[in-house]
């Protein structure tokens, strides 16, 4: 086996890596430390080297079953042990374990003696030991500079120094060691850096009174790796390191799906469907318009649908959210309860930008949320310069969007700036932007939202009228009058004055009917009269037809009977034989 990582190098000669377990910095270095190989973690006082350090060891021995090797100068292993206890490290269940093996090498300078001669050969033999007890894979040495600290001969230090980084490469062992930062160069001695294959720089600075910690990888041999600043942070559960400045490629994918936005109307104005999952939401407005209420709403819905939503607030406490919006009849607490949502609170000025960033990062990737709230984001602007707000909320829209998690943000615009760029100079990076406004008419202050964009889909142009009332949010539609636009008592004035209006247009239609009836009726009266009438002179010309009718009948027979009697003048052929009635 160890002819395969010789040298940390794999039998195809490719650099081997060795994972620290460190949230981010295995991503940074493309693996890990170079197996094998040392590593040089330098910076000042504070800076967050041993904690690195320690963590390298214990996500060793824990994760990766590699045991470690902590060879200490400053602190005793009591001292250490109490001292990592805060971050989750029981070094001492390690040490039962037989995963870790501590030593505390206790150099006192005045019983320091230089000579020609001075070498490292104890403390090799110790570390040995060390390593050898417990079959180790993994050593730290902490901090170097103790060692050497009595030694003013160069040489003789830079001899030594080569020595022992040739002794750990030759074991195989994988060994972090650490060392003071100075303004000049790297390290105290200005060596550590050069025989080192691998050199992190730590940095803890404060700038208006906000401190960051960021890191650096200097030099990696045989391997690539981020070259930029990366902030981290140490918090209860060890040290997170977030490679927020390297930018990513705009390759997320685009989906089609909807979601619905928690305000029934708003939905309607946005195609009938809502927002598309995964894009950027910003509600931007004034003090006071609603923009947190919308927020909430939407991680309501989030919620009633079995979903997670993380919800980073910058204003207000959780408790007091959840008890503000109580008065609008949205109740969040139980959502709360079954783990559905989320609250981080707060304050900008608590860390630095990238800081902060880091914060979310951390927060996002263990609650694993759909939908992410940031409220609001241009609270971010005091904790550093417009440009580096902008920076960090960029990279957090490309993390989100490349883990296809739906983003609301809201946004607060000074009054009197309009539609101005108080939102960061984010508007032309958000995929839906809503603006919501104060409408002062008759000495009222109402509010109205609509829609500026929302790439991708059919929405309205209109505005409605926003209301916060003990039962949610209701969007109305406004009403135009002479002086423009008509909400709050103007709107239900003329809201009554239409009804009003209508009301008499009605009773008005009502009577003209009434009288266009009984015109109607008067009419058919007069026809059925007329109709009468004209039965009347049919009938009379009809008895007058008949009664003509029958006259020339009975003309008829009357003539036909004269016509009869004249035929018997005329003599029959037996009164002619006897001479009646003939002529002669």
């Amino acid at each position: 086996m160890k002819s395969k990582i010789k040298n940390g190098n794999a039998a195809d000669g490719s650099l081997l890596k060795c994972p620290t377990g460190i949230v981010g910095l295995d991503q940074i270095t493309n693996g890990g430390l170079p197996k094998g190989r040392p590593t040089l973690i330098c910076g000042g006082a504070g800076c967050g080297k041993t904690l690195m350090a320690v963590e390298f060891i214990v996500r060793g021995a824990t994760q990766f079953n590699e045991p470690g090797v902590f060879m200490s100068f400053e602190e005793t292993s009591e001292e250490l042990t109490k001292n990592v206890r805060s971050l989750g490290f029981d070094l001492d269940d390690l040490i039962r374990q037989k995963k870790l093996a501590m030593d505390f090498v206790r150099v006192e300078r005045g019983e320091m003696e230089e000579t020609g001669e001075y070498n490292l050969d104890g403390l090799f033999v110790r570390l040995n030991d060390a390593i050898d007890a417990i079959n180790a894979k993994r050593v730290v040495l902490d901090t170097l500079e103790v060692l050497f600290s009595g030694l003013s001969n160069i040489a003789i230090l830079r001899s030594e120094l080569r020595r022992l980084f040739r002794w750990l490469k030759e074991k195989g062992i994988t060994a972090v060691v650490t060392g003071e930062k100075v303004d000049a160069i790297l390290t105290r001695q200005g060596i550590e850096e050069y025989v080192s294959d691998c050199v992190i720089v730590l940095d803890h600075r404060i700038h208006d009174q906000v401190s960051t910690r960021r890191l650096r990888v200097v030099k990696y041999r045989g391997s690539t790796h981020g070259t930029n600043e990366y902030p981290f942070i140490i918090d209860e559960q060890g040290i997170s390191v977030l490679p927020v400045t390297s930018m990513h490629l705009l390759d997320h994918p685009a989906s089609d799906a909807r979601i619905a936005s928690g305000v029934d109307r708003l939905d309607t104005m946005l195609g009938g469907k809502g927002f598309f999952q995964g894009s950027t939401i910003l509600v931007s407005g004034t003090a006071g318009t609603g923009k947190t209420s919308l927020a909430v709403a939407f991680a309501l819905a989030t919620c009633k649908r079995g979903e997670r939503c993380l919800y980073f607030s910058f204003e207000e406490s959780p408790s007091q959210i959840i008890r503000d919006m109580r008065s609008i009849g949205i109740d969040l607490e139980p959502w709360v309860t079954k783990g559905l949502l989320r609250f981080h609170s707060s304050r900008p000025c608590l860390y630095g930008l990238e800081t902060h960033l880091t914060v979310m990062h951390k927060q996002i990737e263990q609650f694993n949320p759909t939908v992410v709230v940031v409220d609001p984001v241009t609270n971010m602007a005091s904790a550093g310069l417009a440009q580096d707000v902008r920076s960090m909320l960029l990279r957090l829209m490309d993390y989100l969007k490349g883990r296809q998690i739906t983003t609301l943000m809201t946004s607060l615009t000074a009054i009197g700036d309009g539609l101005k760029q108080s939102e960061a100079s984010l508007s032309s990076l958000i995929d839906t932007w809503l603006f919501v406004h104060d409408i002062e008419s008759g000495g009222e202050r109402n509010r109205g939202l609509y829609i500026l964009k929302s790439r991708g889909m059919a929405h309205s142009n209109q505005v409605r009228e926003f209301v916060l009332s003990n039962h949610g949010i209701e969007l109305l539609d406004v009403y135009l009058g002479p002086s423009g636009v008509l909400t709050g008592s103007a709107r239900v004035a003329q809201e009554a004055g239409e009804q009003a209006e209508e009301v008499a247009s009605k009773r008005e239609l009502l009577r003209r009917q009434t009288e266009v009836e009984a015109q109607r009726k008067a009419l058919e009266a007069q026809i059925a009269a007329l109709q009468a009438q004209v039965v009347v002179q049919n009938q009379a010309i009809e008895q007058l037809t008949a009664e003509d009718q029958s006259r020339k009948a009975l003309g008829q027979a009357e003539r036909k009977a004269m016509a009869q009697r004249r035929e018997a003048d005329v003599a029959s052929p037996a009164a002619a034989k006897h001479g009646v009635g003939g002529r002669k």
